[in-house]
């Protein structure tokens, strides 16, 4: 099986990349850990609004950050089966979360989306929303995950 599981390094994508974990056959499955960087909004290119060197500055760190989940993810994924061999990749893209999720599960052939759920990508954008267009869109089944909520004493 070919497992796509899709990252903003929120705790929300960790529990998804958690509970991936739970359907991985490391002799026999594929997994590729996503995290999609988000274009920046047309108003922030105007050079009135900010220097192309600062765009560049927030572009660089963006990246560095999606990269980041990326390998954090994919090390999880690692500690999970630590001592057995699992075939995991990680990639970073560029675009719209829902559209590019969708665009590499279908590019990459991809048997399960695994998504968190309500997580909060650096723009601001619920990873909710992101879930609910890859859910409708989808080449193939979809789990989203839910992080448990955690009960307070009263």
């Amino acid at each position: 099986m070919r497992i796509l599981i899709a990252t903003d390094g929120s705790d929300f994508s960790s529990a998804a990349v958690k509970k991936a974990c739970g359907f991985v056959d490391p002799a026999n499955d594929t997994v590729k850990v996503i995290s999609v960087l988000e274009d920046v909004p047309p108003i922030v290119l105007d050079p009135t609004v900010i220097s192309s060197e600062y765009y560049q500055t927030i572009e660089d760190n963006l990246r560095e950050m999606a990269s980041q989940h990326v390998a954090a993810a994919t090390l999880l994924i690692q500690k999970h089966f630590e001592g057995k061999s699992v075939d995991v990749s990680g990639e970073t893209l560029h675009g719209f979360a829902d559209e590019r999720i969708i665009e590499e599960a279908r590019s990459w052939k991809a048997d399960l989306i695994v998504v968190g759920s309500h997580g909060r990508g650096f723009w601001g954008r619920l990873l909710g929303s992101v879930s609910t267009g890859v859910v409708h869109h989808a080449p193939c089944s979809v789990l989203v995950v839910r992080q448990p909520e955690v009960e307070t004493a009263e």
